[in-house]
């Protein structure tokens, strides 16, 4: 909803008061489909000579998602507390043996199809369920085990940030790209230097429309969204940390009910179930343990 009224409110204010100020809209118009052509085509050309097929696939996949919002909300942070919690109180209850058959196959789980929303999330799955089954092989060294989840998270947030740093690029150019098709425009209007002057005049206001919109889209469109998809990947990078965090302090001996409330104050504010509130999502997996 609220980028459906940016998108509007950007292009009335821009439009409406080139309008009320007495421009000839008519002349935008006429120069806006093939400046679009030009500018637009050759950022997607640029764009695909410089990046990878799979840069390309995440970016169009990161259009969506910014439009879409985050993933990560209140419900999944209050589902992830409660999957660490009873995967970690089963392996303190009946040792690493136990949760062995939950980890090798997550989708037959009875734990992990408690919380279909997480399963989802594949990549975090993988790095709970990874990280799960080492510590059944080996609990001697916690510091080694946060060393290793440090560096899965570091790789795993710098491919998720690779295609908001080809965005970045992208709307970089596009004022660059803008000027091309502006310079274009005045070569097709030197090629008609004996028409009138109010032809000329139109031609050469059509040649600026293209600078126009390579500013408009990189500074209003692209470069917004490639900050907005930044926004997103950071927040949903931190329930990999909030992970870590649990493991980690359980892994070092903490009890955990404790471990599970250190990574409730890790939880993003605005996201956060309070302390009752987590109690009662809590609630039924003790009965059932």
């Amino acid at each position: 909803m609220i980028n459906g009224i940016a998108v509007v409110l950007i292009l009335a204010c821009v439009f409406g008061s080139f309008v009320i100020s007495g421009g000839n809209i008519a002349v935008i118009l006429h120069a806006l489909p093939h400046e679009l052509v030009a500018i637009v085509g050759a950022a997607t050309g640029a764009f695909m000579l410089g990046n990878g097929t799979g840069i390309i696939r995440r970016a169009w996949q990161g259009l969506q998602l910014a439009f879409r919002g985050p993933h990560w909300r209140e419900m999944e942070y209050r589902d992830l507390l409660a999957l660490l919690y009873a995967l970690l109180t089963l392996f303190r209850k009946e040792g690493p043996a136990a949760i062995e058959n939950h980890i090798d196959a997550p989708d037959q789980s009875s734990i992990f199809i408690s919380f279909p929303r997480l399963l989802e999330d594949r990549e975090l799955m993988h790095f709970i369920c990874d990280y799960l089954r080492m510590m059944t092989v080996s609990l001697d060294d916690p510091h080694q085990l946060a060393e290793a989840m440090e560096s899965d998270i570091e790789r795993h947030h710098a491919e998720q940030h690779q295609p908001v740093h080809a965005l970045h690029t992208m709307a970089d150019g596009l004022p660059a790209l803008g000027i091309v098709a502006a310079v274009l425009g005045v070569i097709k209007t030197m090629s008609s230097i004996d028409q009138p002057t109010q032809i000329l005049g139109e031609m050469i206001g059509g040649a600026l429309v293209g600078t126009f919109l390579g500013v408009l889209l990189s500074y209003c469109f692209v470069g917004p969204i490639a900050s907005k998809l930044s926004q997103i990947v950071e927040a949903d990078t931190k329930p990999y940390t909030i992970a870590k965090a649990t493991i980690i302090a359980y892994a070092e001996g903490t009890p955990v009910q404790i471990a599970i409330e250190l990574a409730r104050r890790m939880t993003p504010s605005h996201y956060a179930p309070s302390f009752s509130e987590l109690e009662e999502s809590l609630q039924p997996l003790r009965v059932a343990a």
